[in-house]
């Protein structure tokens, strides 16, 4: 355990943020879970809705810097390439 005062909050700080980074890439993995559901069943517009919803939570990941951009580039690319490969 650290005996300086400063890294004692350190360790804090950074407990904190991983627990916050955890529970948003939990949420991104559950909502792109969803969209790959719809898209095994071949439910166009089930897999439509939540898709919509997996593009707006790996945003708000992008943009709260848990994932980087290109990464967040990527997801989207492919949930939105599985989607519009529903017949």
């Amino acid at each position: 355990m650290a005996n300086i005062k400063s890294a004692k909050k350190r360790i804090l700080v950074n407990e904190t943020k991983a627990a916050r980074n955890k529970a948003i890439k939990s949420r991104v993995k559950t909502a792109m879970k969803k969209v790959d559901a719809a898209v095994a069943a071949n439910d166009k517009a089930v897999a439509a809705e939540a898709l919509k919803a997996a593009i707006a939570e790996i945003n708000k990941a992008g943009s709260k810097g848990v994932y980087h951009k290109n990464t967040c580039a990527r997801k989207v690319s492919r949930l939105t390439k599985a989607v519009n490969g529903i017949a």
